[in-house]
């Protein structure tokens, strides 16, 4: 058990979920190592965003166990805020609050802390991110779809947790925007040394900053490794993803 603590941030076994008659999670398996930066890829409604849901709490589980940080999770996690930051796929900006206030909102919800230090909290995370603190002073309505996501970002860093979920980071990005903000995800993971579990379909983000990425079809994750590994499967959902037309433009560099 104490090795197991020290070499993965996820433990996931036998995982069971569903909606109605429909299993959507069926008995599925995964690890999560300390430190690293996972991919997860699968069909669009093949459940990657339910797996990540399901580890952080929103969706009830059918069966199976789950470990975060060597510690099992219940129904209702208890401290789970400052065990995990989420940034989820349209960045979730409360639109009344402005900036500085989205970034403050986890640590007004789990902490008792000065205005004072909330407001340079704030600005250390936003800075974080590649943001000034004046924009602090900004509301969501007035953020590019780039800052809009970074302010998720710093929001989901607002504290200081050792792992980071992301859902579709780069989606609704420009290919200039979701470069910058891989290089970024890079950066803070070794910066800060958190692991990264990043739900994504973009072949630029799995070729470029996750060290493993697992492939979920038929409810379980049918290959995992890094991407030279995954480019080898014999898999038919993994052949056709990473095979396909779409792919072939990115073949050199995913080799």
């Amino acid at each position: 058990m104490g090795e197991a603590q020290e070499e993965f941030a996820i433990r996931v076994r036998d995982l069971v979920v569903g909606f109605g008659r429909q299993t959507v999670l069926d008995h599925l398996s995964l690890d999560v190592r300390r430190g690293e930066i996972l991919g997860l890829v699968g069909a669009s409604g093949g459940g990657k965003s339910v797996l990540m849901r399901t580890i952080i709490g929103l969706i009830p589980r059918q069966g199976g166990t789950i470990e975060v940080m060597g510690q099992p999770i219940g129904g209702r996690t208890q401290g789970a805020a400052t065990t995990w930051g989420i940034l989820f796929q349209q960045g979730a900006l409360f639109s009344s609050l402005t900036v500085r206030q989205n970034v403050q909102f986890p640590l007004r919800e789990n902490l008792v802390l000065s205005q004072e230090l909330m407001d340079e909290i704030a600005i250390a995370k936003l800075e974080m991110v590649g943001l000034r603190p004046q924009d602090g002073d900004k509301y969501p309505s007035e953020l590019s779809g780039g800052m809009t996501k970074r302010v998720a970002l710093a929001r989901a860093l607002a504290l200081d947790p050792p792992i980071l979920f992301l859902d579709e980071p780069t989606s609704g990005l420009d290919p200039i925007a979701a470069g910058d903000f891989d290089t970024l995800i890079g950066t803070l993971q070794k910066t800060l040394g958190l692991t990264v579990f990043m739900v994504t379909h973009d072949l630029a983000s799995l070729t470029t900053v996750c060290d493993r990425v697992a492939a979920l079809a038929d409810g379980k994750i049918v290959a995992i490794g890094p991407m030279r590994e995954l480019l080898q499967s014999e898999h038919p959902w993994v052949r056709a993803y990473f095979h396909g037309k779409r792919s072939q433009m990115l073949q050199p560099q995913m080799r």
